[in-house]
């Protein structure tokens, strides 16, 4: 928790602030049963009405600074831990965007949503409610206790008979809290992913008819944090019934000996009402400890979790790495050595003794079956992954040594999967550069021969995109990320699969178009017919390299290329055929 609460010190003067007018709060209610006794044994039994309205007038005084002091106190409190909740939120998005792929893909995609969100909502909430009543609560019992001593040290040993049994028993209880709700936190993480599959797949979901299967599996996750969030809960509410006993017996042992006490004239009448009132206020305050508990399990469970994140410092993308490496600009020449790399905790190399070379302004086609580690080999460049071993170079420098700043400045990745955020279309477009110029969106636009479809849609370039592009074509979207791609003016070009939903004639027009730019490209592609306009074709199975030529030299030299050809030449003429028939 030391880490995570350590971002609560920008809000150090808020909080002393709360803990102050807390503290005054405290004084008053711990000063006030003091004042009861006076006014009943000075006042009332000794029928003095002047002591009755000087007292009465004095607590009525300190209860409205107590009400002041309790009204200011949220206010700081809640700035403290807005403020707090703000700062932590950030700190782990920054956190979450410096990791390397490697570390990413430690943490589930749900699982860090829940660290941003509900985690850090439980931390800001034991925060404010520390500065309210959290920290309030066991120092109103002390204050009670060391009060009560004051008026009757008799009387007030009844009070503290059961204290180390509470004592044990409430560690004890916290520490198992702890763990509960640590359970408790991790089922939430997989509601949360089951939530993210279902949404994202929904059109599969509706088009398989597997609504109700869906609804199964959901409810049965659902179930499971019901059933451990439910134990969770009932371990703490066994807090309040022992605590109440506890307080209970001490209770009537006061009242028991408090009247022998006065009997025998060793206690006076306002003394046992002043030890009485101070036990209905520790009582009071034990009532809150099963709440003070539970929120304090739930925050230490939260905060371990995002601790994880925070301190996760393996393999992180430091912000030296985005500084300039002062090595110059980058040129398309690049080179593979010897390379393999496997995930980590995984033994089996995704690429094994992968080499090639394509000079600037080359073009290089990939192709292989899935699996084949194409899209592992392109993400080495940009380095979102490091080899296990060999070297690649760029420009004739070792990869390791640019900058990712400079190196990723000017590489235009195109994934596999289009991925588009949700505002205008030129907000997408300029997401590749955000100083790039209207003109210049327009032109990378045209290349990726999606200006004309963009031109029929009713607010042009202001057009909005929905969730992930959802009301665009497939085609549509890939074009659309190769225009953000082109924006960047790179010097490498990545096409991961990058046009597999064009149809043939917009396919050629931009290859036809690409000509222009003077990038080197990489590309991964299914089609032979895309692969012969290639300089060279690197043709990979199970991570090696079996074939590295022209379309003409494995078609000469590989067994495999050729029939990848000769299947798709056959799928052409009965694609003919169909056509003429």
């Amino acid at each position: 928790m030391k880490t995570v609460f350590s971002y609560a010190k920008p809000y150090k003067w808020p909080i002393l602030i709360a803990l102050f007018l807390m503290l005054t709060e405290l004084m008053v209610e711990l000063i006030q049963p003091l004042l009861i006794a006076k006014i009943i044994d000075d006042g009332i039994l000794a029928k003095d009405v002047g002591v009755v309205w000087t007292w009465g007038s004095v607590m009525m005084g300190l209860a409205f600074v107590a009400f002041f002091s309790g009204a200011i106190n949220s206010y700081f409190a809640a700035h403290a831990a807005q403020g707090f909740a703000f700062d932590l939120r950030q700190a782990l998005f920054r956190q979450v965007q410096s990791f390397s792929m490697a570390t990413f893909l430690r943490f589930p995609t749900a699982g860090l949503i829940t660290r941003l969100t509900s985690d850090v909502t439980m931390a800001q909430n034991v925060l404010f409610m520390s500065l309210r009543i959290m920290m309030r609560a066991p120092l109103l019992v002390i204050g009670s206790l060391i009060m009560a001593f004051l008026v009757n040290v008799k009387l007030a040993l009844y009070l503290v008979i059961g204290a180390p049994v509470l004592l044990i028993f409430l560690f004890i209880m916290a520490r198992k809290g702890v763990g509960y709700f640590s359970k408790v936190q991790h089922r939430l993480d997989r509601v949360n992913r089951v939530i993210q599959e279902n949404l994202q797949a929904v059109r599969l979901i509706k088009a398989y008819l597997r609504g109700m299967y869906e609804a199964s599996r959901f409810s049965k996750v659902a179930g499971a944090l019901r059933k451990d969030t439910v134990k969770a809960m009932r371990m703490m509410e066994l807090i309040l019934p022992v605590l109440l006993f506890i307080m209970n017996v001490s209770l009537m042992a006061v009242l028991w000996f408090g009247a022998i006490e006065i009997g025998n004239g060793d206690a006076q009448v306002g003394e046992l009402v002043a030890i009485v009132n101070y036990a209905m206020r520790m009582t009071g305050a034990f009532s809150m400890f099963a709440f003070i508990i539970s929120a304090f399990s739930r925050a230490k469970a939260s905060s371990e979790r995002m601790e994880e994140v925070l301190l996760a410092d393996e393999d992180l993308e430091s912000h030296h790495d985005m500084e300039s490496s002062g090595i110059g600009s980058l040129e398309g020449d690049l080179r593979f050595e010897n390379i393999s790399f496997h995930y980590p905790g995984k033994p089996e190399p995704i690429l094994d003794k992968v080499s090639f070379h394509v000079a600037p302004g080359e073009k290089l086609a990939i192709m292989g079956a899935t699996g084949s580690g194409k899209s592992t080999l392109l993400n080495l460049i940009p380095r979102m992954f490091e080899p296990t071993e060999g070297k690649i170079y760029v420009g004739g420098i070792e990869v390791k040594e640019w900058a990712l700043k400079e190196l990723r400045d000017t590489i235009g990745l195109v994934p596999q999967q289009s991925i588009l955020f949700t505002g205008s279309i030129l907000e997408n477009l300029s997401w590749g550069d955000s100083d790039a110029e209207p003109d210049e969106l327009i032109e990378a636009a045209m290349k990726a021969q999606i200006h004309e479809s963009i031109d029929l849609f009713p607010q042009k370039y202001g057009t909005r995109v929905g969730q992930k592009g959802v009301n665009l074509s497939g085609g549509q979207k890939q074009r659309l990320s190769i225009a953000r791609a082109l924006v960047r003016k790179p010097s490498i070009l990545i096409l991961d699969d990058s046009t597999s939903a064009l149809d043939v004639k917009t396919e050629n027009a931009l290859w036809e178009a690409l000509k222009e730019e003077a990038a080197t490209m990489l590309v991964v592609t299914q089609k032979v017919q895309t692969a012969k306009g290639a300089d060279q074709i690197l043709l990979l199975d199970e991570g090696k390299v079996v074939g590295y030529g022209t379309h003409a030299d494995l078609m000469k030299q590989s067994a495999l290329y050729r029939k990848i050809a000769e299947s798709q030449s056959e799928e052409e003429v009965a694609a003919d055929v169909a056509n003429n028939s």
